[in-house]
C-alpha cells in the first residue's frame, strides 16, 4: 500500500510551525550580534560566542532525532518534540534580551538554541514520515516558505518597531533598545502558536503504517545498511586517531605557536571529545550494548548512504558561508559601509537595523522563490536547480565589498535569498529518498552534523582570521564565505540523487 498524496492545505498545516521555528532563529540570527556587541563583545570575540548555537544543534539534534525515531503516544510520533521545544524557546525569547551581562546572553544563546533545535529536527524527518516520494520536494519547499514568511517579519520587527510606531532603538551604553526588546517578546508568543497549530491540526501516521508504506516505497533498500553494527576495534582505532589529531594540534598552538586566541582551540578540543566518544562507544560495543542511542547513532553515523556523504560537503560549505553571514553582516555593514563603529551611536543603529531589513529581503525572497523552484526542479532536476542558486548566492555575498549605497545591498539579497531557498529544500528532498524510514529522524539529526561542523569551524577560525589577516575587516568575513558558497555549487554536480522525482 503506498502512501497517500496530501492536499495543499494539509502539507500547510504540517509546516506551519516552521513560521514560528524561523522567527525565534532570524531574531537571533539578526540581532545577537547587536545585543553582543551593545553589552560590550570585541568584533573578534563575537565567534567564539556564537559558537553555543552550532554546539548545541550537534549534540541535540541526532539525539532528538533517535528519540524521536523510538516515540510514540498520545501527540504522536513527532509532535511532542514540537510542543517541547517551542515551550522552552519561547521562554528564552522573552529573556534573552533582558540580559544584564555578556556571559548571561551567551548562555541565553545556548539555552535558546538548543530549545529551537529541538522543535526543528523532528519537522525535517515529519516531511519524509508524511508525504510520498514524489511531493517531498513541495513539502520542504513548504517549509522554506514559512521559514521566509518567518524570518521577513522576525528580521525587520526592530525596524518596524522603529519607524513605524515610534520606538526607541537606542539606549544607553551596556543597554538593549525597547525596540529590540519587544521584537524579542513578540516573536517568543508566534514561536509557541504557530508550532500548537502543526500539533493539533496534524495526525501523524502509526508506526504500523509507516512500516507499511515503507515496504511499498522499497525504502529498505538500505536494510543491510542498518543492521549490522561495527566492531568495538574500529571505534576504538577511529577514536584514537581523532584524539592523537586533536592532543597534536593543541599542543602546537599552545607550546610552538603560544596562540591565544582560544577559538582555534575549539577545533582540536572538538576532535579529542569526538575521539574519546568513539573509545566509549568501543568499549560498550564489546561488552554488547549495542541497542543505546549513544552506539546507534555512532554506528549509524558511520554508514551513511553513499548520497549523504555526498551531500555532506555541499552542506558544509553552504552552512560555513551562512554563518559567516549571520556572524559578520552587521558589523561589516556598520563598519564598512555606514562607517560606524561605536555600538551606542545613533548611525550604527541606524545601519544595524538596516541589516535586519536586508535579512527580511533575503527571507522574502526565498519564501517566493520556495515554489519558483519547485517548478525548475521539475523542469530541470533538483541537482542543477540548487547548483545554480548556491553559484548566485556566492557572487551575492562578494558583492558587498563592492556596493557603497546600502539600497544596493537589496539586490544583493535577492541572489542569497535564491541560495537559502535551494539550501533549505533541496539537500532534504535528495536526501530523504535515500534514507530508510525507520531510520528517517536519525539520520535527519546525523546530516544536522554537516550544518554546524561549519558553524563551529567559521566560530573557531573566523574570529582568528578577522583579527589577524583581515585587520578586523569583517566585510572580507563575507567575501570568504561567497568563495564557500561558490565551492558547494561546484560539488552539487558529484551527488548522486537516487530518488530523482519530476513532481
Amino acid at each position: 500500500m503506498e502512501k497517500p498524496r496530501l492536499s495543499f492545505w494539509q502539507i500547510w498545516n504540517m509546516s506551519f510551525g516552521f513560521l514560528g521555528i524561523q522567527f525565534g532563529f532570524a531574531l537571533q540570527n539578526a540581532n545577537v550580534s547587536r545585543i553582543f556587541e551593545t553589552l560590550g563583545a570585541k568584533i573578534d570575540d563575537i565567534p567564539i560566542l556564537w559558537i553555543a548555537a552550532p554546539v548545541t544543534g550537534l549534540i541535540v539534534q541526532p539525539i532528538i532525532g533517535y528519540m524521536s525515531d523510538k516515540t510514540w503516544g498520545k501527540l504522536g510520533r513527532r509532535r511532542p518534540y514540537f510542543l517541547a521545544g517551542a515551550i522552552l524557546a519561547s521562554l528564552s525569547l522573552f529573556i534573552m534580551p533582558n540580559s544584564p551581562a555578556l556571559w548571561m546572553a551567551a548562555g541565553m544563546l545556548w539555552i535558546m538554541d538548543a530549545s529551537i533545535n529541538i522543535s526543528m529536527e523532528p519537522f525535517r524527518a515529519f516531511v519524509g514520515d508524511m508525504l510520498p516520494s514524489e511531493q517531498r520536494t513541495i513539502g520542504f519547499s513548504m517549509q522554506s516558505f514559512f521559514i521566509g514568511i518567518g524570518a521577513i517579519v522576525a528580521s525587520a520587527l526592530p525596524y518596524m518597531m522603529t519607524n513605524w510606531f515610534g520606538i526607541s532603538n537606542t539606549a544607553p551604553s551596556g543597554e538593549i533598545p525597547e525596540s529590540v526588546k519587544l521584537s524579542f517578546y513578540i516573536g517568543g508568543a508566534v514561536f509557541i502558536l504557530s508550532v500548537l497549530w502543526t500539533v493539533f491540526s496534524t495526525k501523524e501516521y502509526s508506526p504500523e503504517e509507516l512500516k507499511i508504506y515503507s515496504e511499498s516505497e522499497n525504502i529498505n533498500k538500505s536494510k543491510k545498511l542498518i543492521e549490522d553494527n561495527f566492531s568495538g576495534e574500529k571505534f576504538y582505532k577511529t577514536g584514537a586517531i581523532w584524539t592523537l589529531i586533536g592532543l597534536v594540534g593543541s599542543s602546537i598552538l599552545y607550546f610552538i605557536l603560544k596562540e591565544t586566541d582560544y577559538g582555534l582551540y575549539v577545533l582540536f578540543v572538538g576532535s579529542i571529545i569526538f575521539g574519546l566518544m568513539q573509545i566509549i562507544v568501543g568499549f560498550l560495543s564489546n561488552k554488547g550494548n549495542n541497542s543505546g542511542g549513544f552506539v546507534t547513532v555512532f554506528n549509524d553515523f558511520y554508514k551513511m548512504p553513499k548520497t549523504m556523504k555526498q551531500l555532506a560537503l555541499v552542506q558544509f560549505f553552504s552552512w560555513f558561508a551562512l554563518f559567516a553571514m549571520w556572524i559578520y553582516t552587521t558589523p561589516a555593514v556598520t563598519h564598512h559601509i555606514y562607517g560606524a563603529t561605536d555600538p551606542s551611536s545613533e548611525l550604527y543603529n541606524k545601519g544595524a537595523d538596516w541589516v535586519g531589513v536586508l535579512m527580511a529581503v533575503y527571507n522574502g525572497f526565498a519564501a517566493v522563490m520556495a515554489f519558483v523552484l519547485v517548478w525548475l526542479a521539475k523542469k530541470t532536476n533538483r541537482k542543477t536547480v540548487h547548483l545554480i542558486s548556491l553559484v548566485i548566492g556566492g557572487f551575492a555575498f562578494i558583492s558587498f565589498y563592492f556596493i557603497k549605497d546600502p539600497n544596493l545591498l537589496l539586490v544583493s539579497e535577492l541572489g542569497i535569498g535564491l541560495a537559502w531557498a535551494s539550501i533549505l529544500a533541496m539537500p532534504y528532498a535528495i536526501l530523504a529518498g535515500s534514507l530508510p524510514a525507520e531510520k528517517m529522524g536519525v539520520y535527519m539529526g546525523i546530516f544536522n552534523f554537516f550544518i554546524v561542523i561549519p558553524q563551529i569551524t567559521a566560530a573557531a577560525i573566523l574570529g582568528w582570521c578577522v583579527k589577524n589577516l583581515f585587520g578586523d575587516n569583517a566585510i572580507y568575513a563575507l567575501l570568504l564565505g561567497g568563495g564557500s558558497m561558490i565551492l558547494a555549487g561546484i560539488l552539487v554536480m558529484f551527488v548522486n540523487d537516487v530518488d530523482e522525482v519530476k513532481s
